[in-house]
This record gives structure tokens, sequence and C-alpha cells, in this order.
């Protein structure tokens, strides 16, 4: 199976008045394919039809808080890699759930079911965590910030459809975000005053992540949702403040 872009390409090729032998030539993808995808529109095949972004008016993946809450944990904690032949174009989408929070390894089978209902989803047990895999190969048309090499070694932006889903889910995407990559613990403070030394503790929220274009993300999510916060580290947000905070508990809250 050919990327969907490609698909779209050829499409367009005919539409021009080429013929399918010079479509062919300028796609590099064979006769016989570019007259299926003539002959049979996305949304009639059984190998597209499930997917909203493969359809010939593609739409947005549903439900589209789970959807936001599944991008969340790929950006942070997930990766898609080929599985077999890869003349078959299978993916998988991999993402490693903390076995500390055995709750999260519930939620994420269950966005993954609720993303792909045709797929079957799997937890394979890792050396202190739990792979949870989908095989599709759809998946990097739900998630086009796929690319060769590491996510902080790329540019990773949303796409339109996806900054759609976000800008109305964003405490979702956090979510998903805080439960890859995030913390929620006590910050202990120890300072020493001409009266003593003083001790105290709060809560805060802590995203790390390698890349800076994910950080940026969660930011632009977090000033959605009216949550104060800032740069900790160089790869590190901090939401610190007891009002932001308490805003961030309704949407994420402890990893169960």
């Amino acid at each position: 199976m050919y990327d969907l872009t490609v698909r779209e390409q050829a499409l367009r090729l005919l539409a021009s008045g080429l013929s399918i032998s010079e479509a062919s030539r300028q796609t590099g993808v064979s006769r016989a394919a570019i007259k299926e995808w003539r002959d049979r529109p996305a949304s009639d095949s059984p190998m597209t039809g499930t997917c909203p972004r493969c359809v010939t008016v593609p739409h947005l993946p549903a439900p589209a808080g789970t959807y936001a809450y599944l991008l969340g944990l790929y950006l942070g904690d997930g990766c898609i890699s080929w599985v077999g032949d890869r003349a078959k174009r299978v993916w998988s989408l991999r993402i490693m759930c903390a076995d500390t929070w055995p709750g999260l390894v519930g939620e994420c089978v269950e966005a993954m079911r609720m993303i792909r209902p045709t797929n079957k989803v799997r937890v394979l047990r890792r050396q202190g965590c739990s792979e949870v895999n989908s095989y599709s190969k759809h998946w990097p048309h739900l998630f086009p910030q796929h690319g060769p090499g590491k996510k902080h070694e790329r540019a990773i932006t949303l796409m339109p459809w996806q900054q759609e889903i976000v800008a109305t889910h964003p405490g979702r995407f956090v979510r998903g975000l805080m439960h890859s990559d995030g913390h929620r613990g006590l910050n202990r403070v120890r300072r020493e005053l001409p009266g003593g030394v003083r001790c105290y503790a709060y809560p805060r929220y802590l995203f790390r992540n390698e890349s800076a274009d994910i950080l940026a993300l969660c930011g632009a999510a977090l000033d959605l949702l009216g949550v104060a916060w800032r740069y900790n580290k160089r790869n590190e947000l901090s939401v610190a403040r007891r009002e932001a905070v308490e805003v961030l508990d309704r949407y994420v809250g402890p990893k169960y």
C-alpha cells in the first residue's frame, strides 16, 4: 500500500488529463495500482474505508477527545515502525507505559481500540514497563509526525486538522503528554532564614521532552487551558502555581 499523499498525487495527475502510463512514470507507482485507485475510490476500499484520513473526503478521527489523548501519548512516549515485509506497508504504533501506573496501560489500550476499532491491541511485558501496540496500515496517516530518526532530531508540527482537535480538546491532549513524559509530585524546599530553617512542599507538574517543538505544543495547550507555566530547564516545563495546578488536576490528575 502506497502512502496517502502518493495516491492523491496520482489521482490529481489523472484528473489533469494525463494517462495512467504517464502518471505511473511521474509517481513511480505501478499502472495496476493507479488503475485500481481510479476505478475504486478510497471510500469503497475495505483497506481504507475505516481510516478517516483515507476516504475521498477526509474527516477527523473520532472520538476527537480520545484522539487528542492518544496523540499526546504518541508524541511523548510512542513510535511508529515497520512490521514484517516492508512491501506490505504494515506499521506498528508502540507506546511504552510505566508499570508504576497500571491504570495508564488500560487507558492507552482503550484509546487505541477506539481510534482503530478494527485492529487488535496487544500489551507486551518489557523491562520495567509495558508496551502497548497495534498494527495498522494507517498509523502514519493518523500521526503524520512519524518520520525517520528521533522526534527531537526533526521538526514536529501539527497538521491543520490536528490543530483543530487540540484546540477543541486541549485538556485531553495535555493529559496524554503528562501521562507519557510528565510527572505530578511534591517539590520540597529547604531554606535558611534568619529565624531558622524553613521547610515546605507544594505540588507541581513537570513535563520533560528533548524536542523543543513538543515542549512548545504542550505550552500552547496549557495556554488554551489558562494554565500558567514556565520553562524549568532547557528540556522541561513546570506548572507550579497553586491555581494552575488545581486547574490541571481537573484534566490530568495523578496517573492512578
